[in-house]
């Protein structure tokens, strides 16, 4: 693309002259201010990033068959002729730039159209801020994957290259991806410097470097910089619209800024105490910033997981999160975040199915590449039987977030729920192959050894939970399969034990229920199933599908258990 230096209007690479005022058009921008994008030469052998202006415009010689100029700079002309020869010359030029362009211009030079934003390297030495390293990598991601017709990775998928050596050519091939950013930040007592690098991942020349300082009262600020600076060496030109959402920050506090961060870090590791964490964070981001949209979003999506991670109850978790997705949409109705989870508020809380669903794909709509509104959708309408439909969400998910563990191992849930016990126990070792450490995925493992009468293979995936997540839910699934497998009385202590340890904290009525199942009193087991439901526990949704439950299925009692919160039988 050229621009005319004196009015600013853009050609094809073909023109050589501007059409409304005959100035000679250059490469790149209008005027020395303006950025220059970043491309990836075609067919040119890399010498070390983009070409100047001078390397890769025309150069246009007339001359004789002995070589010298016919006319030599600063020679005379009849001054009559002059304005006529400019003008016979133009029509020339223009129409041979026209024909050259029509019938023999190659390819211009390709854009930048898929990327990978690395880690940030925190050079501190300081732990503490591993948070701001982590936080404006995601950041970056965020406001790049508003860019059209560029393909950015998922944060998951880049994470997996944290505190390993970058070699650029060889995540190219890995992810598939044209050019990588990589960013070494430094934290010196609230002195920020950020020095980034945009890499052609093919031939590994650097094709844009910058270095940031900055005070850390300035982070929102140049949170934007640098996601505006990285956006116009992607791509040509941006409409102001698209400019602005590349640039959008909720918040103009630095300090609400990186409390989002903190939060944000700890939501991510999907703990109990992380999410308790996470909270925290996020209200401490309000009191610094009451329209802070985004920390109301993240308040939310954390608080609807609190009874999932026996964080606490669904009647003490489940109407905060609702009133704080609510207070972000007054803010800002944009936030898919948001919508998410509303969606399942409504599903797993007022079992709202409808209203639950049309907010899922109103989040969709807003920013199809957020794979926890994928992830949460098909779960929360496999519940419902339509388990096609699941699993294409699920996986879509699992395309956007190809590491994520837990988007993993649910789509081994959902065809334990579909009876596929066999692809679902392939899907979970997928998934213990790239983490052997993620707790949750052996509960669920559980249960679809048990399902499938494999009771001391249940029992084994059961008591590893237990160790590696250090946590009563296992219990549950663990005594189901002692019963089972007729091993009663390791069944009737572990009840006991949980029975002691819920005086102390919450444990759901669900793991009572199913030791009771495996013991054959239905009549226990339909009694706290109840109590699991009227607290409105997320798990009870489940109820329609899972195959523990399946001796109850015939009970009245567990039939208007389904018809009260919207269930298939």
């Amino acid at each position: 693309m050229k621009r005319c230096p004196q009015c600013g209007r853009e050609y094809d690479n073909s023109m050589m002259f501007c059409l409304d005022d005959g100035a000679e058009l250059l490469y790149g921008p209008a005027s020395m201010d303006g950025p220059v994008t970043a491309v990836l030469p075609l067919g040119v052998p890399p010498s070390g990033g983009l070409l100047s202006e001078s390397a890769t415009q025309p150069q246009i010689h007339t001359t004789t068959p002995n070589s010298q100029p016919r006319i030599k700079t600063g020679q005379t002309t009849n001054k009559a002729a002059k304005p006529l020869m400019a003008a016979a010359a133009l029509i020339v030029i223009l129409a041979g730039s026209y024909f050259g362009y029509r019938y023999l211009s190659p390819a211009g030079p390709k854009q930048i159209e898929s990327i990978a934003v690395m880690p940030f390297v925190n050079e501190s030495g300081n732990a503490d801020i591993e948070y701001l390293s982590d936080g404006m990598t995601e950041t970056l991601i965020n406001s790049l994957s508003q860019v059209p017709n560029l393909s950015v990775k998922a944060r998951s998928l880049v994470f997996r290259y944290k505190g390993k050596e970058i070699e650029p050519k060889k995540i190219g091939g890995e992810l598939n991806v044209q050019a990588i950013v990589t960013g070494r930040i430094v934290d010196r007592g609230g002195q920020l410097t950020l020095n980034l690098e945009l890499i052609d991942a093919q031939t590994e020349n650097t094709l844009w470097g910058n270095k940031y300082e900055r005070k850390a009262s300035d982070l929102v600020s140049l949170q934007s910089e640098i996601a505006r600076d990285v956006s116009s060496r992607l791509k040509a030109r941006l409409s102001g619209a698209e400019i602005a959402k590349v640039e959008k920050n909720s918040t103009t506090d630095s300090e609400a800024f990186q409390l989002y961060l903190k939060g944000k870090f700890q939501w991510n590791k999907r703990t109990e105490e992380a999410l308790k964490q996470a909270a925290t964070f996020y209200s401490q981001a309000i009191e610094r910033d009451p329209n802070y949209a985004l920390a109301y979003s993240g308040l939310a999506e954390t608080y609807v997981l609190y009874s999932s991670y026996d964080v606490a109850s669904a009647d003490d978790s489940m109407p905060q999160a609702k009133a704080a997705a609510m207070r972000a949409l007054e803010i800002d109705e944009s936030l898919a975040e948001a919508h998410t989870a509303l969606g399942f508020y409504f599903a797993n809380y007022e079992w709202d199915r409808d209203r639950s669903e049309q907010e899922y794909r109103r989040a969709i709509g807003l920013k199809p590449n957020y794979s926890t509104a994928h992830h949460w959708f098909g779960a929360d309408i496999g519940n419902l039987k339509r388990f096609d439909e699941s699993l294409a969400e699920m996986k879509l998910a699992e395309e956007l977030d190809p590491l994520s563990s837990i988007i993993g191992s649910n789509i081994g849930d959902m065809l334990v729920l579909a009876r596929r016990y066999d692809e679902a126990l392939a899907q979970y070792k997928r998934v213990i192959a790239r983490n052997p450490t993620f707790p949750y995925v052996y509960v669920a493992m559980s249960r679809a050894y048990g399902a499938k009468g494999m009771y001391d293979e249940a029992i084994a995936a059961a008591r590893r939970y237990q160790e590696l997540g250090n946590s009563p839910l296992g219990d549950g699934t663990q005594g189901l399969w002692l019963a089972k497998a007729g091993k009663r009385d390791e069944a009737v202590k572990l009840l006991g034990d949980l029975k002691q340890a819920a005086a102390k904290e919450y444990i759901q009525n669900y793991d009572f229920a199913l030791i009771y199942v495996g013991l054959g009193d239905r009549e226990e087991a339909l009694n706290y199933l109840e109590r699991h439901m009227t607290a409105r526990a997320e798990t009870a949704n489940v109820y329609a599908v899972a195959p523990e439950l399946d001796d109850l299925r015939f009970e009245p009692r567990f039939k208007a258990m389904l018809k009260k919160m919207n269930l298939p039988e």
